[in-house]
């Protein structure tokens, strides 16, 4: 055992010796190799010492100095064609802007999801806070909603802003009013610079209330998209709007399909509604019991409007429109009724009373539903409804081809108006504040 602790001790002795003494020739005797990463040598250069001798001072000298100068051009130049090419790249992109809307009027709900079409989370229709964004030309919208987006806890996203209010009645008008004078808070703030405004106005078109609102008239709103026909509308900073559907009765967004299109329909025509007293509603019941249209036509009258529907009665009205080929739409306190727009969304020809009623709206031309008359809508138009029964024997001859071809160019016309509107509405703001022509 100690033979061998012996001979591993002399092992390990000798070969501590061999290293030093390879250490020691590699020190004192081996050539000094440079390397690549170590490139810089010394260069004797003669001076003159303190005392009038010669000395040898020492100065840098890199032998690779042009081959890094080359190196370092060529990496310039490249770093600049890629900077040209990205500020190429960013002018060719199409600049987008941002736009604000904030819904605090049912027909915002139009505006988003049926002009729009924009998404809503969460998608519930009683959220309290409900929210989403959508591209449409060159602008980004976002929407809020809800009982919870109230004055100053709504994140401002941009300087741009669209308010949707609505100045039917005067307790909604002091609603309105009130965060008119909040946005015009921020405006003073210089933390809004563009402020439009859509507006569920007076259905007998009296809405001077927003006048001193208007920036024409020294207030801060550039722009007022109105519903009805009012005869304020010029197109420059004032434009028409569509009532559109009962949003806040739920009246959803109705995608069309084949069934809807070519299905036959089991009822002529339908009318569903409140009857007031002494009202044309009140004629056009008549005159279809008159006649027994009754049994050919999907008829429900109640003698009281109510504000909210059930889940039954809504469900009932659109089966109704859904299974007629014709909607009977009288006039109430405006001839522009939802029950238009609810009757295009199903491909049921809307059947309407082309009457003016009392108040302040335009009487032109194309009045009333100028706007819907002006984009040509394939309506059928009645002056009194003792021409109903002509129109119903007409339909009762129509073959199931030629109702479908009508329900069918009924439906895109729906659709292409409303593609119409979501344009118009985006165009004008681009123009009006973004200076894009």
């Amino acid at each position: 055992m100690r033979i061998l602790r012996k001979k591993i001790a002399i092992v390990l002795f000798l070969a501590y010796v061999v290293f030093s003494l390879y250490a020691a020739y590699n020190v004192f005797f081996g050539k000094k190799v440079i390397s690549r990463t170590h490139r810089v040598v010394k260069k004797g250069s003669v001076g003159t010492g303190r005392g009038g001798s010669q000395s040898f001072d020492r100065e840098e000298w890199n032998p690779w100095e042009e081959e890094e100068r080359a190196e370092s051009i060529l990496l310039q130049k490249r770093r600049h064609a890629f900077r040209s090419y990205q500020e190429q790249i960013a002018k060719s992109r199409p600049k987008r802007y941002k736009v604000q809307i904030l819904g605090k009027a049912a027909i915002g709900l139009y505006l988003w999801e049926h002009i729009l079409e924009g998404p809503l989370n969460p998608s519930d229709s009683t959220g309290q806070w409900r929210e989403g964004e959508t591209q449409s030309g060159k602008i980004n919208f976002s929407f809020y909603t809800g009982p919870a987006v109230v004055q100053g806890h709504v994140p401002l996203d941009t300087d741009s802003m669209v308010l949707v209010l609505n100045g039917r009645e005067q307790q909604k008008i002091l609603y309105s009013t009130q965060w008119l004078q909040y946005v015009h808070t921020l405006v003073q703030a210089h933390s809004v610079s563009h402020v439009a405004v859509v507006l569920l106005g007076s259905e007998q078109c009296t809405n001077d209330w927003i006048l001193p609102y208007l920036k024409r008239e020294g207030g801060f709103v550039d722009l007022l998209f109105l519903v009805y026909d009012s005869p304020w509308v010029n197109d420059k900073d004032v434009f028409q709007w569509p009532l559109g559907v009962a949003t806040y009765r739920n009246f959803p967004v109705v995608m069309p399909n084949t069934q809807m299109v070519s299905s036959p329909r089991p009822y002529l025509c339908n009318f569903l509604g409140t009857v007031y007293k002494n009202s044309s509603r009140e004629t056009l019941m008549g005159i279809l019991k008159q006649h027994d249209l009754e049994k050919e036509c999907v008829t429900s009258a109640r003698e009281k409007w109510l504000p909210q529907e059930t889940a039954d009665t809504l469900r009932q009205y659109q089966m109704a429109l859904a299974q007629s080929d014709l909607t009977l739409c009288p006039v109430g306190v405006n001839t522009e009724c939802y029950r238009v727009y609810e009757a295009c969304a199903y491909g049921s020809v809307p059947v309407v009373e082309d009457v003016l009623t009392q108040g302040a709206c335009e009487a032109g031309r194309n009045s009333p539903l100028r706007l819907l008359k002006d984009a040509g809508a394939p309506f059928i138009f009645l002056k009194r409804w003792d021409e109903l029964p002509a129109v119903l024997e007409k339909e009762k001859k129509m073959t199931q081809a030629e109702k479908t071809e009508r329900r069918m160019k009924l439906l895109e016309w729906y659709g292409g108006f409303r593609q119409q509107m979501k344009d118009k509405f985006t165009e004008v703001l681009e123009e009006a504040f973004f200076k894009m022509s």
